[in-house]
């Protein structure tokens, strides 16, 4: 698994949904509108979670990329 591939587009979609209403506007069009209000407490853990991955996949880049002795 690619952890930086996947953390960095989990990111960017996380973050879509969280600061855009792309995700109000998609939920208001299928009838799911009564969820809206806990998206936030679910979208900030997931947005978390992906910049964790982002970022342990660039530790684990560079940790691999420097030579060893």
């Amino acid at each position: 698994m690619n952890w930086l591939k996947v953390g960095f587009v989990g990111t960017i979609v996380t973050a879509l949904c969280c600061f855009t209403p792309l995700l109000v506007i998609t939920l208001g069009a299928i009838g799911l509108a009564a969820l809206t209000p806990s998206l936030d407490s679910v979208l900030i853990p997931i947005l978390v979670l992906f910049i964790c991955m982002t970022l342990y996949g660039l530790w684990r880049k560079t940790k691999c990329q420097q030579p060893t002795m």
